[in-house]
């Protein structure tokens, strides 16, 4: 394997954005070579803190101008779709933020541009690359946790109704959908990595408290391809907040809780009676690496270096987008929700509110 030095670039300079500038410069592996954003202000403040020398109004004009390999996407996410198939034509891989589309099927098209290009699109869904989710994986495909049988996975955040003043968020048109969208999506898509395929899906959804389209909380009861049930709960009316999973196999229970990045001390292991071993088979595995955008771009280096597309694959990504539109499909209509049941002329394929969010506007 070549490890090689990438040149990126950023566009959208907002506050995710600096957790992507801080990753690229604390890589060794890339050079942050230039960044756009329509706020001139801005976007020159962001280059004058990380160093860059280059600024555009525009991912046009980054990329008739630039030569890089990556283009970090950290816009609003209606934004994202068009941006992504512009970076494909051209060529340069596009890391994509959360949500990656704002359906199921500008999802598609995404993947249809990707099959055309020569580059790839990556969802930057970086709870999978903490050590202890990696250490999860390890552990279940070695068999020594035995069958996985329940779990749980809880995003109960708070947002005010200050949060949503900015205006392309709590919409259906800019955002996509509330907090399964945007904020859930990265527990649960840590959920899917380590327990594989769901199957289907029953949800209920609705909007409590906040000044928004959207919901501001969704709960689903889950099944997956292996047998395993899950709930999954996104909330963002939820005072005392926490990011919690928890998953009980048959020799131990494996959890983790924080709030919007784990570190190895996050995570707890309760063997079953007579199932000690656990514990050391856990403890054997300790590490400092947290979860978060330097662990993912860490991967995604080593993917481009292998000749590899970069994690998470249009692939992954598209189980979890998929899951989205069930559960909304699930909650607006009533019924349980298979996988691969939403065909591409479903309503909830083209949008994630389908036929109308039953509270209206």
């Amino acid at each position: 394997m070549t490890e090689r030095k990438y040149r990126a670039a950023i566009v959208g300079t907002g506050a995710i954005a600096h957790a992507h500038a801080q990753a690229v410069l604390g890589s060794g592996r890339a050079e942050l070579v230039a960044v756009a954003d329509v706020d001139a202000e801005r976007v020159t403040a962001f280059a004058e803190k990380y160093d860059v020398t280059s600024t555009h109004a525009s991912l046009d004009d980054l990329l008739r101008e630039e030569e890089v390999d990556l283009v970090h996407l950290c816009t609003p996410p209606q934004l994202h779709t068009p941006l992504a198939i512009a970076c494909l034509e051209a060529g340069v891989t596009a890391l994509v933020e959360k949500p990656p589309t704002l359906s199921l099927a500008e999802f598609d098209a995404l993947i249809e541009a990707e099959r055309h290009s020569t580059a790839h699109v990556a969802t930057v869904l970086q709870h999978r690359f903490g050590a202890g989710a990696l250490r999860l994986r390890r552990l279940q495909e070695a068999g020594e946790l035995g069958r996985p049988l329940l779990a749980t996975c809880d995003t109960q955040w708070y947002r005010d109704d200050a949060y949503y003043a900015v205006p392309w968020r709590g919409t259906w048109e800019s955002e996509g959908g509330g907090p399964t969208m945007g904020h859930g999506i990265h527990q649960f898509d840590l959920l899917f990595s380590i327990l594989g395929p769901w199957r289907e899906v029953t949800a209920v959804a609705a909007r409590q408290s906040r000044p928004v389209d959207t919901e501001d909380v969704s709960m689903a009861l889950v099944t997956f391809e292996n047998g395993a049930v899950a709930t999954v709960v996104n909330s963002v009316v939820s005072p005392r907040q926490t990011s919690r999973l928890r998953f009980d196999y048959e020799r131990a229970t494996v959890e983790v809780e924080h709030l919007y990045g784990y570190t190895d001390d996050d995570w707890t292991v309760t063997p079953a009676p007579g199932q000690e071993t656990v514990s050391d088979l856990w403890a054997q595995g300790h590490s400092t690496v947290p979860s978060g955008h330097d662990g993912w771009l860490a991967a995604v280096y080593d993917a481009l270096d292998r000749g590899e597309a970069p994690p998470v694959t249009t692939e992954d990504a598209r189980r979890t987008m998929e899951f989205i539109a069930a559960l909304y499909t699930s909650a607006f209509t009533g019924e349980r929700v298979r996988a691969g049941q939403i065909t591409a002329d479903s309503p909830f394929a083209l949008r994630m509110d389908g036929t109308g969010a039953p509270w209206g506007k």
